[in-house]
């Protein structure tokens, strides 16, 4: 891999993976499933968001690709609007109050769920990706920087299958982990940091790729 594609590689990894550590609707269905249902259950809605995610992926590969190859104007445009984007969930997680997090604790006295199924927890993480309209915007903001004629539609792919392995890898962590009263009261304490700092790099992160669009 040269030093071009090491770079796009690290780019839209680090944007996306930060783009994860901070708290949102997907974030609290998680942590829901993994109170009240066993770790077996919860999974599916880890997979179930991977899925959604995957399919959103999918539709910037196939969709956005050819009109982004056609036009200069159009990627350069579509990379302002990109990074736009980047730059104003970093400006929503910086203005988000300290009590705005007092969601994420959750009542941990309701006994687990006997009654659904990994199936049923499945649809419904699909389902929250799916209707979440951030995650297409995200995804096609970060994809910007590499729907281009000189990246090759293999490290397309398989960035994007990168992208959803990360997504199922780190809701499957969070599911493991916030099933323990311990952690996630710890996490509570925490997100409110943990969102102010990966809000700033995401808004550098934006900032940058306006950069580069309007050096062309």
């Amino acid at each position: 891999m040269d030093s071009g594609l090491t770079w796009i590689f690290l780019t839209v990894a680090l944007a996306h993976f930060l783009a994860l550590l901070s708290p949102g609707p997907d974030f609290v269905l998680v942590v829901k499933s993994a109170i009240k249902n066993d770790k077996s259950k919860a999974i599916g809605v880890a997979a179930g968001i991977a899925s959604a995610n995957a399919f959103y992926i999918a539709l910037c590969l196939a969709g956005v690709g050819a009109i982004l190859a056609s036009s200069i104007t159009i990627m350069i445009a579509l990379k302002i609007i990109g990074g736009i984007f980047l730059v104003f969930l970093a400006v929503q997680a910086l203005r988000t109050k300290k009590n705005d997090y007092a969601d994420f604790g959750l009542d941990t006295t309701t006994n687990k769920n006997g009654h659904t199924t990994f199936v049923k927890e499945f649809a419904t993480g699909f389902m929250s990706g799916a209707l979440n309209p951030k995650n297409l915007l995200f995804y096609l903001s970060l994809f910007t920087v590499v729907l281009t004629n000189d990246v090759n539609l293999t490290f397309k792919i398989s960035l994007g299958v990168w992208m959803t392995m990360v997504v199922f890898a780190w809701d499957t962590a969070v599911i493991f982990l916030l099933s323990t009263k311990k952690v996630r009261n710890q996490f509570t304490k925490s997100a409110f940091y943990i969102d102010k700092v990966t809000g700033a790099i995401l808004g550098l992160v934006g900032l940058s790729i306006v950069r580069s669009a309007l050096s062309k």
